[in-house]
């Protein structure tokens, strides 16, 4: 209970401290390209909340099935590679070879093979958090001491049992944080795909406003945006919490 009023604490005075520096700074360049937190919560108010709604739900969509892709990939490899060394030394070069190549160049790319549409933007966004997955998931099945394995199988523990008691716990907890981590990547490239080929999406709803030079709709795509991205990262710490429950004990 302390715990989680320090860290209820600890957000909220975040938060507050990033208002007060927004309004200062506001008050202090004087200009309407930084109007203060007030006015922009002001015109919030004011915005269609179906537009608004309608530019979040296709970009939690892509979102969504560019990190679940990429969950569902990078698990199966990480898992491969953890669990057999042969597997490892194929596929290590390969992935140590594309995980530096700067993925958003490929944008282009993707579009002449998959369209301006949805599909173009989750591939985008699978394929550089799936590298992230994979290692993750592979160093954390590496880790697990053998001898969990050892004194499974002394009494007289199947394949599948140790796995489901040894492998994929460990493995479920290196792809939550695999994540957390690439969770910002992921909004980042989500927010520079909808810029391209798209009319709908909180990325196209503030570089459209940042084009009208309407700053009031601009600050307030970036507090939604941003605001979705607190959530989320808030629905993983409680999907951790629930799902990993034994690692509190441990």
């Amino acid at each position: 209970m302390k715990k989680k009023r320090s860290q209820s604490r600890s957000t909220f005075l975040a938060l507050l401290g990033l208002l007060i520096a927004w309004t200062l700074l506001s008050k202090w360049l004087n200009q309407s390209m930084l109007p203060s937190p007030l006015l922009v919560f002001k015109h919030l108010l004011t915005l269609n909340p179906t537009e608004v709604f309608y530019h979040l739900y296709n970009s939690l969509v892509r979102l969504f099935w560019g990190i679940l892709l990429a969950v569902v990939v990078g698990t199966g490899i990480g898992l491969l590679m953890g669990r057999s060394q042969k597997w490892n030394q194929w596929l290590d070069p390969l992935v140590y070879l594309t995980y530096p190549i700067p993925k958003v160049a490929l944008l282009p790319i993707f579009m002449l093979l998959f369209g301006l549409g949805d599909l173009s933007k989750i591939i985008l966004i699978a394929l550089i958090v799936v590298f992230q997955v994979i290692l993750s998931v592979r160093d954390g099945v590496k880790g697990i001491p053998t001898s969990y394995y050892e004194n499974y199988r002394v009494l007289g523990a199947s394949g599948w049992q140790i796995f489901q008691k040894i492998t994929l716990p460990n493995a479920l907890s290196s792809v939550l944080s695999a994540i957390r981590v690439a969770l910002g990547t992921a909004i980042a490239i989500l927010f520079f795909t909808e810029v391209y080929g798209t009319q709908y999406g909180l990325g196209y709803f503030i570089m459209d406003a940042w084009g009208r030079l309407d700053y009031l709709d601009m600050y307030s795509g970036i507090f939604i945006l941003s605001l979705v991205a607190f959530l989320l990262f808030w629905v993983i710490d409680k999907t951790e919490h629930f799902l990993l429950k034994w690692r509190q004990y441990t």
